[in-house]
Parts: C-alpha cells; sequence; structure tokens
C-alpha cells in the first residue's frame, strides 16, 4: 500500500501542466486563451476518459492546480430536471482526500486511489499531445518532425 500511495502521490503532484508548458517554451501557440479557456480545453480531453458521456450529460476532469483535481458530472433526468455532482479530488502528503457534496470528506482507498491515478496520467498523456502538441515524456515540440518535413 505504501509504495502505491508513494508512486500515486508522485504522480499527482507532479503535473502541474500549465508551469510546465510555461517552462518549456516562450512561444506559446495557445498564449491568448485565458488560464479558464485553457483549463476546458484540457478538461474536454479528460471528460472523455471515463467513457461516453451520457447524451443528456455533462462531464467535466481538470486538473485545477498542483494539489487539487476536479471531476464534474451532471445529467438531466426524463422530467427535464438538472442532477450534478462535484468530486474535488485534494492531494496531501499523507494521502488523497475526497471532497463530496454534504461535507463528505474521506481520504481514498488504494483502489479508487490507483484509478486516480491512472486518470491523471492517461488525463497529461492525452493533453500533452492533443493540446499543446507536446511529446508528454519530453516536452519536446511532438510535430516538429512533420513541420521540418514540411519546411524542406
Amino acid at each position: 500500500m505504501t509504495a502505491i500511495f508513494s508512486k500515486a502521490l508522485k504522480l499527482l503532484t507532479s503535473l502541474d501542466l500549465l508551469s510546465l508548458l510555461l517552462r518549456i517554451s516562450k512561444k506559446r501557440p495557445l498564449k491568448n486563451l485565458t488560464e479558464r479557456e485553457l483549463i476546458q480545453l484540457e478538461s474536454e480531453i479528460g471528460a472523455k476518459l471515463f467513457g461516453a458521456v451520457p447524451k443528456n450529460g455533462r462531464r467535466e476532469f481538470f486538473n485545477l492546480d498542483k494539489r487539487n483535481w476536479i471531476w464534474y458530472e451532471e445529467r438531466q433526468d426524463t422530467k427535464g430536471k438538472v442532477h450534478a455532482m462535484t468530486i474535488r479530488y485534494e492531494v496531501h502528503d499523507d494521502g488523497v482526500l475526497k471532497i463530496q457534496p454534504g461535507s463528505k470528506y474521506t481520504f481514498i482507498n488504494s483502489e479508487e486511489l490507483k484509478n486516480l491515478t491512472l486518470a491523471t496520467q492517461l488525463y497529461h498523456e492525452n493533453v500533452m499531445r492533443h493540446v499543446y502538441k507536446r511529446d508528454p515524456s519530453t516536452g519536446k515540440n511532438s510535430l516538429s518532425w512533420y513541420n521540418k518535413t514540411i519546411s524542406e
């Protein structure tokens, strides 16, 4: 359990995409977008990690900052009433706190921690590739080989 938690904590706290990208290059193709607009782009990718979004629903999953992950889901029932839930995963040194509506604060268990860790890893890889056009491992422009070929 300790090894899983240690690995998960390292992964969850090291995925600060915005600061990583700011360190990578001063030439930011998305520099005209606000932080909220970038989060929205990232969230669209994060939403797809959990399968198809229900027909009358909306889902978001994104990294708010170095220690907070947000999962939001809403759906409309047959009577048109909207049901929504936001869960915040707050990363602490001694565990990941799951904060739900109704003052439900619990540290997540090993299985949920493993799933969250996997989701954040997939999120990081997909956001880097599809939003920022970067290789998730190196942070380098993943289109550089393509751009080089075109210019030759």
